[in-house]
């Protein structure tokens, strides 16, 4: 059982998004975004624009998918962590333009800065993230060339 194709396959991919989360530059990206999606859930009673409702609660929801996603909680595979990556980006665009989509009159000086700054960072994190499981995939087709040799 230990030789069939699809468990050595399934052992490569998971091997790959280890590799891609076990390098200190790839704890460290994840655990940054970690925290930017706790200060983004945190950030309307941080910087005092929780009376502005609709903004507050989609901050919260955005900030807790955020974190959810790039702590790695959920990608325990190359396909998974990938795509996370990608929905974590959009999650960091959202945030950017979030005060002038909700409804509401909610777009006030510190709102504007507050989700510009942390939907860039947000989304700086989530581009690192996708690169570093881009390289787990170039450096696994490199060793299964070596391999194969």
């Amino acid at each position: 059982m230990e030789t069939h194709p699809d468990i050595i396959d399934m052992r490569m991919r998971h091997e790959m998004a280890e590799r891609a989360t076990s390098t200190p530059q790839g704890q460290a990206v994840g655990m940054l975004a970690f925290i930017t999606g706790i200060y983004l859930a945190a950030s309307p009673w941080i910087c005092g624009f929780n009376g502005m409702s609709t903004l507050a609660v989609t901050n919260l929801l955005v900030g807790l998918a955020y974190a959810l996603l790039m702590s790695g909680g959920f990608g325990r595979a190359y396909e998974r962590t990938h795509s996370m990556a990608w929905g974590a980006c959009a999650l960091g665009v959202w945030t950017i333009i979030a005060p002038w989509i909700v409804a509401g009159n909610v777009s006030t000086t510190k709102t504007i800065v507050n989700n510009v700054i942390v939907g860039a960072v947000a989304l700086s994190l989530a581009l690192a993230a996708s690169a570093a499981a881009r390289a787990a995939e170039s450096g696994k087709a490199r060793g299964g060339m070596r391999a194969g040799m």
